[in-house]
């Protein structure tokens, strides 16, 4: 039994899309997922299952618009295991994350779209933001002081913005503790 997280992007945001995490718990454990729980009402789920990420994906993104009333064009899904979550952490730029007194920093976690392909809409302001490829994410940084002046923002009009979902630093390497909790759960009970 494998654990993953799953990032559903487009939920519980800017009063759009509203999903009671108990209600979505209820009905991932119906399509039979095991151990579900969820991290904060923005789309972040933990579960274990036997099946690959893109069936798990697959059934999810079938479940959400059946059970629950939402602007499809804003949901999707990403399905990451233990491995790739922890190869994102440890593979971070060097400083990335380390200041947050100093920067805000965020993972986009890219879906269905290359890194190259999500650049291109990225427009870092010099002095405020600085961005990074990785593999199936962008880095993003910007100055606290002088975040206002961000142009990350400027991304969200775009059709490349509809394949990515972001998480601040401290919740993605929340969602790794998480999940190493989990799989260390199941190696004690064996």
């Amino acid at each position: 039994m494998n654990v993953y997280v799953v990032l559903i992007r487009g939920i519980n945001v800017g009063g759009k899309n509203r999903i009671p995490m108990s209600d979505l718990k209820k009905y991932l454990e119906d399509l039979g997922f095991l151990n579900v729980s969820t991290y904060i009402a923005s789309g972040n789920v933990f579960l274990k299952s036997d099946q690959q990420p893109s069936e798990i994906q697959a059934k999810i993104e079938k479940m959400l618009p059946r059970r629950f009333v939402l602007d499809a064009e804003l949901i999707r899904v990403l399905v990451l295991s233990y491995e790739q979550l922890k190869a994102i952490i440890e593979n971070k730029p060097d400083g990335f994350g380390d200041h947050p007194e100093e920067y805000h920093s965020d993972v986009i976690f890219l879906m269905g779209v290359d890194s190259a392909s999500a650049l291109s809409v990225l427009d870092p302001r010099d002095g405020v933001d600085a961005i990074w490829p990785g593999r199936g994410v962008i880095y993003s940084q910007r100055l606290s002081a002088l975040r206002t002046k961000s142009r990350l923002s400027k991304i969200v009009g775009t059709a490349t913005y509809k394949s990515m979902t972001i998480r601040n630093w401290a919740t993605t390497t929340k969602l790794l503790s998480a999940l190493d909790a989990m799989k260390r759960e199941r190696h004690h009970r064996i």
